[in-house]
This record gives structure tokens, sequence and C-alpha cells, in this order.
């Protein structure tokens, strides 16, 4: 009986001792995950300019530009083309080549978070560090927004003391596709050649050169920027021609595309305008007629070409014809 009295008493202490000690965990203070975020972010910010630093002063050569599956090329004939020189004088500046002003610029780099660096205006994340290399992968980044991407461009950087002191390489060999780039070039070529609707962008875009005076014949041209200096890419990936046709048949303006075959054959493609579907029939046979006639007759053309091999590509052709 005495057990039985002291038994209830021992179970309601446990039971206020669970509940106190529930109690005393919910009233620890809690900490947000922004300001979680903040304090890591900040312990990050000094091991990056600590990284920054250990590398100060060393000068790299970008050797290799790729997507995920090593190649530099994609389905459509996009080529990633390694080009940046840089070196980091300190831990918030690079001095990166321009091609276009022959010189380096210095420009910002910036910190973020989680290796994500703002380099020379672009978002990269740093892979890794070697002792002689370095790796970056390139982000897009959307109102602040890291934009998950299907495929990822990788930036593979050697230290030019190790390319010339080690690899005894020259720069220009190392960066020229390699054979993984052209078995795929040769493989897409073939496959244009038999199907021209696998026609694709070639890194030298198709030439179209006016060889009467009834025609003139301009490009468009994207201008050049500041650090990249290059070609911009829309300009083989979607070369585009105003042409002028004189003493034409009647005044008209048509938009539309065309393929170039590896012989510099021009063929008309479609319509790259909106059109009533009354008139459909009869505006297609004129771009065909303007294609045929016209436009093979009055323009010497050259075909694009891609690891300088000649294959089908696409031109727009916005095309004016004045009837005086």
């Amino acid at each position: 009986m005495n057990r039985s009295i002291y038994k209830y008493p021992a179970s309601l202490l446990q039971g206020l001792l669970t509940a106190f000690l529930l109690f005393t965990i919910s009233c620890k203070p809690h900490v947000p995950e922004r300001v979680q975020f903040e304090e890591k972010r900040k312990e990050d910010a000094v091991k990056a300019k600590a990284l920054l630093k250990s590398i100060q002063g060393i000068r790299y050569t970008e050797v290799k530009r790729t997507f995920d599956n090593g190649l530099s090329f994609s389905a459509v004939g996009y080529q990633l083309v390694p080009e940046w020189r840089i070196s980091f004088p300190s831990t918030d500046s690079v001095n990166i080549y321009s091609p276009r002003k022959h010189r380096f610029l210095n420009t910002p780099v910036i910190f973020d978070h989680d290796s994500v660096y703002n380099v020379a205006w672009a978002w990269l994340k740093l892979k890794y560090i070697k002792k002689d290399s370095i790796q970056f992968m390139v982000l897009h980044v959307h109102d602040n927004v890291i934009q998950e991407e299907k495929t990822h461009v990788y930036m593979t950087f050697y230290t030019n003391d190790y390319i010339k002191n080690v690899l005894h390489a020259d720069t220009a060999n190392m960066l020229k596709p390699s054979r993984k780039d052209t078995n795929f070039i040769k493989a897409k070529i073939l496959k244009a050649h038999n199907t021209i609707d696998s026609a694709f962008a070639g890194t030298e875009p198709a030439i179209l050169k006016a060889r009467s005076p009834l025609i003139s014949i301009k490009k468009e041209i994207t201008p050049e920027g500041d650090v990249d200096g290059g070609m911009s890419f829309d300009d083989y990936l979607s070369p585009t021609y105003n042409i002028t046709i004189k003493k034409a048949y009647d005044n008209f303006n048509y938009i539309f595309t065309a393929y170039v075959d590896e012989k510099g054959i021009l063929v008309f493609r479609k319509a790259n305008q909106a059109m009533y579907p009354e008139f459909k029939v009869a505006t297609l046979a004129a771009m065909t007629g303007i294609t045929d006639g016209y436009l093979k007759l009055y323009m010497d053309v050259t075909p694009a070409k891609t690891l300088g091999i000649p294959h089908n590509s696409i031109v727009i052709l916005n095309v004016t014809g004045i009837k005086k």
C-alpha cells in the first residue's frame, strides 16, 4: 500500500520534469535563416579573400571552355571559345585582356556567397583552385537569382608559368578544338549534307556578295564588346543580310530564310513574316521566285564553314525591291 502511495507522485514528477525541459528548449532564442545565411556569408567572404590573395599576381590563360559533355560546340553550331587572360592584382579586382583595345582592363571582383563571384561583370562559381590551374562554372543570373540551366559552361585556366615551363606548349595550339569536337562537327556536316533540314550555323557564316550593280547587300553586324572583343555569336548563329534590288518587277519587302548548301547554292526555306491566309500561297511563290531569280543571278555566295569545312547553313534575308 505504501508503494502505491509513492508510485503516483513519482510519475507526476517525471511528467512535470519532461514538460519543463520541453518548455526550456522552446524558449531558446531562434536564429532566423537569413541571419544564419549572412553569418555564413561573412565567414565565406573571409575565406574567399584569403583564396584570392593566395593567387594574387599570378597570370592565367584560359585554355578550355566546354559544356557538361566536354564539347565546345552546341547542337546549333555555337562554339565556346577560350579567350580570357586574367590576373588578380588585388582581392577585389581583376586584370582582363581586351583583344579589341589590345590591352588589359582592370575590372571589379565581387564575392557574393558560396564560391560565387562576379568577375568582370560575369557571374562565375569557383569549382577549384589547384597549384597550376583554376576552373569556373558560368552562371546565368536574372534579378539577382541564379537560373539553373540544363547545361553548364566550364572555363579552365592554366598559369602562364605552367604552360611555358612545364607543358612547354604553344598557347595557340592549346586553344584549338579537340578531336572530340572535330568528330562531332564532321558528323553534323554529314547529316546536314544528307538532310538539308539539319543545316546548322557555321562559325564562319555564309558570305553574300553582289555581282551586279542592280543589287546592294549589307550584313548586319553586332557591335563588339569592350571585354570579349570578339564577334558576337549572333553574327554567325543568325547571319542577317539586308538586300535591295533595283529595277525589280514591283515594289516589295520580304523577310525570309534560305539555305546555303555546301556549294554555295541558295534555296528558299520559309517566310519570316506574318501573312494573310488568302495571300500565303502567292507570297511564298514570290519569295521563292525572288530567290531563284534575282538573288541567284545577282549574287556570289560562299558557303558557311566550321573548322574550315563547308556545310549547309541558314541565312536571314530582308529583301527590298524597287521598281524604278
